[in-house]
């Protein structure tokens, strides 16, 4: 009867108040028996799935629960969109400067085929994201390397302790203006290798202003100045909020990362590849490299008047010269370089630099993206 009334719920929502989609929170849940053993034919997701009022809607599960029971890439419905924590873990710990993790980042790029190929899924199922609304929010992953829940009046044990972040130097809030620019390039290298990921981007509200909850991971009991919206910070972030907003109209007029198939299985015309995958090095991705933190990939075009595509991810210390593919036809444009200052760290087309051939130069825990063009 409480699967009956959550299924009728949901059907309300949808054919009365026309919502889009329905996110299921610790939905691994929904799929145990009545012994507390998951099932593969559980009824509740199973009868969401075959509902015919919900036959239009957004599914989406967040694939855990409270119990340990851990379903990300095998959610037993193949309706079911997912929240994919081990994109949000891997990229975390990437950009942090954790070295050996360049394959499995290119499988989180490529829209996490290991997880999602299985039984005709596509990179559609995967709900990519970095942060949410539970956890450090964008600026907080970049400021505290531990949680600050105190205020939840818990002694500091509820919210998670595995946040995979880092505070760039120094815990917390401080004036230190080479800690504050670090923390603003380690934001923006999160959001661009998130809106260049194959699959769903999700993007939790306020990052782009660069909202902070000092540090508390489970502000869910604070209403208050902590957990609140301060629109003001439009204002003030507003570097922030305009890479934010170029790096989505960078998404849009790219198709090739929000095609419906996976990166490293889907073939361009005349090349017989869309992704071509490289390390310090081209064609030399460091996947066997225990201390490799840099990944770069070069993504055909899709569509006739679509720009390729050139990325470098350098999450070491040190900079590097990365080489450029050479194209005879193309000269390569910078599109992105977080490294530099607003406004210089994303621009439009029109006023793009033409980046000589044979390299370009990276910074350290920089990102930079090259659009290839005549």
């Amino acid at each position: 009867m409480t699967g009956r009334l959550l299924l009728e719920c949901a059907e309300y929502w949808v054919r009365e108040l026309h919502v889009d989609g329905l996110r299921f929170d610790l939905a691994s849940v929904l799929t145990r028996g009545e012994d507390g053993v998951a099932r593969d034919d559980a009824w509740l997701p199973g009868a969401l799935e075959q509902s015919p009022v919900l036959a239009q809607t957004w599914l989406i599960a967040e694939p855990w629960d409270a119990g340990g029971l851990y379903q990300v890439g095998r959610f037993p419905r193949r309706r079911f969109a997912e929240w994919n924590g081990r994109y949000r873990d891997v990229v975390r710990r990437f950009v942090r400067g954790d070295p050996g993790l360049v394959g499995e980042v290119a499988h989180c790029i490529a829209g996490s085929s290991d997880l999602y190929e299985s039984g005709g899924r596509t990179p559609a199922h995967s709900i990519n994201f970095v942060t949410c609304h539970d956890g450090f929010t964008l600026w907080d992953l970049v400021s505290y390397e531990r949680k600050h829940n105190e205020a939840n009046g818990e002694g500091n044990r509820d919210g998670n302790d595995a946040n995979w972040s880092s505070n760039c130097g120094i815990e917390g809030e401080t004036s230190n203006p080479l800690i504050l620019r670090l923390r603003a390039r380690q934001a923006s290298n999160l959001m661009v290798i998130l809106l260049l990921s194959r699959g769903v981007p999700m993007i939790l509200a306020g990052d782009e202003l660069l909202r902070t909850q000092r540090g508390n991971n489970n502000a869910y009991c604070q209403d208050n100045e902590l957990a609140w919206l301060d629109w003001g910070m439009s204002s003030r972030n507003a570097d922030m909020l305009r890479f934010v907003r170029a790096m989505i109209a960078l998404r849009k007029r790219h198709p090739s990362l929000m095609h419906g198939r996976f990166a490293e299985r889907s073939e361009a015309a005349g090349s017989g590849r869309d992704i071509a995958w490289h390390g310090a090095a081209l064609d030399e991705p460091l996947w066997r490299d225990s201390d490799a933190r840099v990944l770069a990939f070069t993504l055909a075009p899709l569509a006739p008047d679509e720009a390729e595509l050139h990325v470098v991810l350098n999450m070491s210390p040190r900079a590097l010269h990365a080489p450029l593919p050479a194209r005879a036809a193309r000269r390569w444009h910078l599109a992105v370089d977080t490294w530099r200052a607003s406004p210089d760290d994303i621009v439009e087309p029109a006023q793009q630099p033409v980046v000589p051939a044979p390299s370009v130069l990276v910074h350290a825990f920089t990102v930079v993206v090259l659009e290839g063009r005549a």
